[in-house]
């Protein structure tokens, strides 16, 4: 999956506008908040959801550990518990591959 488009200028993102981002329900969204501890939205007085670009690649570490490396609920909760800094940085890895692939992907359909 493409790391989703974050702009630098936002502050926070609706519980809508993340769910687009990784193609999923918000009912997905609002279930893993309450699994992980490390997604913890903003509310307003309303009470809606305001994400902050540190909540979507949290959800986006956890989207990787669930839906692509198929673990558990469980065994991604333990993941990020047992070494959350060497688990970052090898997604930051994983990410740089991602780009990395889609810019050459690119370039060869130029040629």
């Amino acid at each position: 999956m493409d790391k989703p488009v974050i702009t630098s200028e936002r502050i926070y993102y609706t519980i809508g506008e993340v769910a687009g981002m990784f193609k999923v329900n918000t009912s997905l969204i609002r279930f893993w908040e309450k699994e992980f501890d490390i997604i913890r939205p903003h509310k307003n007085k309303k009470g809606n959801r305001l994400f902050t670009p540190k909540d979507v690649d949290n959800f986006h570490l956890i989207y990787h550990l669930v839906k692509e490396r198929g673990y558990t609920l469980q065994g991604a909760r333990a993941k990020l518990k047992e070494n959350p800094e060497k688990l970052a940085r090898d997604f930051e890895l994983v990410k740089t591959l991602d780009k990395m692939k889609t810019f050459l992907e690119t370039l060869k359909k130029k040629l």
